[in-house]
């Protein structure tokens, strides 16, 4: 049976990072493959699951710290699959008239963003590389929802840690940096090794077997990624230290991944 959500060409048979995580999360938009994998992950890092719940919930809580600060457009990068708190519907409830360009380049996440964004005309999604900032600031542009004459949010969630050294991170930052207003915000998290190092081995191992290998970073790597921007307080801490919205027993020891977020100077 063909899925009516499954593009022409796609092969079901290549795992992604992109529906591992969906699988991860819950999510429907996955194939055997995916779940193969997923497996492989959790076996690496039991606490997987709880990780990307940490990892959505972070992605929430800075949106809404970026909505209190004034900001009313996003630029989404590697925006995966659509699951329940993607950031147009967080930031439209917030304010009806924010503004969100999702990017991505995995074919079922493009898909189904624009499935789902079929009758939003404050929403679209791009398909581009998000390692490739001049293509798509251009189609970002085109678009004609985000403004570069103010301030934007960008949004690099849990997907940083795909970008291998040889793509030189810095230089595609920067490149974001440079293109928006001072005044704009970057809300930013990924894997590291500095948390749980032995598990963060056995998940570079698994996802080799992946299209999207990773690049775990350490913290002072991720700091250097602000250049041009002041982090907020608390600064480059584990997921479930990022401005919790109250008491909670997750051990940011086992977090897995660091979060922040910074202010263009």
């Amino acid at each position: 049976m063909t899925l009516s959500w499954v593009p022409e060409g796609v092969d079901t048979g290549l795992p992604s990072a992109a529906r591992l995580y969906d699988y991860l999360l819950g999510g429907g938009h996955n194939f055997a493959a995916d779940r193969a994998l997923a497996e492989k992950f959790l076996k690496a890092q039991p606490n997987a699951r709880t990780i990307a719940r940490l990892n959505r919930a972070f992605l929430r809580r800075a949106v809404l710290f970026l909505i209190d600060n004034g900001i009313r457009q996003f630029l989404d990068l590697g925006s995966g699959i659509p699951t329940v708190g993607n950031v147009h519907e967080i930031a439209q409830k917030a304010d009806p008239d924010a503004r969100v360009v999702y990017v991505d380049f995995e074919d079922v996440a493009v898909a189904h963003s624009r499935l789902i964004l079929e009758h939003d005309d404050r929403a679209t999604i791009i398909q581009e590389d998000m390692t490739e900032p001049e293509a798509v600031l251009e189609a970002a542009r085109k678009s004609g929802l985000i403004d570069f004459s103010q301030p934007v949010g960008v949004l690099t969630v849990g997907v940083f840690h795909f970008v291998s050294p040889e793509r030189d991170p810095a230089r595609v930052i920067a490149a974001y940096r440079d293109a928006v207003a001072p005044g704009s915000y970057l809300a930013f998290s990924q894997f590291t090794q500095d948390l749980q190092p032995e598990e963060m081995a056995g998940i570079v191992e698994v996802m080799k077997k992946s299209m999207n290998p990773m690049y775990p970073r350490t913290k002072a790597e991720i700091s250097g990624l602000f250049s041009g921007f002041d982090i907020v307080e608390p600064g480059v801490v584990p997921l479930p230290l990022w401005r919790p919205e109250g008491p909670n027993d997750d051990d940011p020891a086992k977090a897995g991944i660091f979060a922040a977020v910074g202010r263009k100077r």
